[in-house]
């Protein structure tokens, strides 16, 4: 069923509907965190840099931009001119696209197990409650399709181990950038001289660096595990593509 052109149709729509939702959720969130800053008179510059330094965001805004892509592709695409099997019959996506869905699928699952298994239960402070149809995007429903694209996804390619390595790349920038302007900017919510965007990265709270470091290696394992899962699929079910 999903390597019929049709189905690659009916998920190319879908994927273009979740990646509106997904904008819509993240812009939504902003525009509250903006407007209570503004009220609160909080700078401005600070409220953004924090708001696209939480990997749910970027992993979310990554997500829709490379679902976009993989419509415009799929759209734009010409007959003859893209990568088939042995009986030309099955459109196969280009290799970056492949590598890109399977980066921001893995951030997208991770971001689902990490907020649902650790910080769903947290009480933020009074007035910086998440919008709730927003949330639950961005954490579960979004998770959740990018988890269903993996296996449902059409015009699957093949990938090589080695891209377990590209899903890495990422958050890896992203813990060192965590790590090294947190205690460089001051909390906005109460003026302590640091701010990291997840407790559990916050060497600053009982158990200092030695539980940020457990926890970054336990995610950092998780990354390899999901990523290599991502990967794995589409080493069984995608085309492999020589060209």
């Amino acid at each position: 069923m999903t390597r019929t052109l049709a189905w690659a149709r009916l998920w190319t729509a879908l994927r273009a509907v979740m990646a509106v939702v997904i904008l819509a959720a993240v812009f939504a969130q902003l525009g509250k965190s903006l407007a209570t800053a503004a009220a609160d008179g909080k700078d401005m510059l600070t409220i953004v840099t924090n708001f696209f330094s939480f990997f749910t965001i970027l992993s979310n805004v990554l997500a829709a931009v490379v679902l976009l892509i993989s419509v415009v592709w799929f759209v734009r695409r010409r007959p003859g001119a893209d990568a088939f099997e042995g009986d030309g019959t099955r459109l196969v996506e280009p290799a970056g696209l492949a590598t890109a869905i399977a980066c921001v699928s893995t951030y997208m699952i991770i971001t689902g197990l990490v907020y649902n298994t650790l910080l769903r239960s947290i009480t933020l402070p009074q007035g910086s409650e998440p919008i709730p149809w927003s949330n639950e995007t961005m954490h579960l429903i979004g998770p959740l399709f990018l988890l269903a694209d993996v296996f449902l996804g059409p015009a699957r390619r093949s990938l090589p181990w080695s891209r377990v390595l590209a899903i890495i790349v990422f958050p890896i920038v992203w813990v060192v950038y965590t790590l090294l302007r947190g205690p460089l900017i001051t909390n906005p919510a109460n003026d302590q001289p640091f701010w990291y965007p997840y407790p559990f990265l916050n060497p600053n709270n009982p158990g200092g660096w030695g539980s940020v470091v457990i926890y970054v290696i336990l995610i950092s394992i998780a990354f390899i595990v999901v990523g290599s899962i991502v990967v794995g699929w589409r080493r069984r079910t995608g085309a492999r593509v020589t060209a």
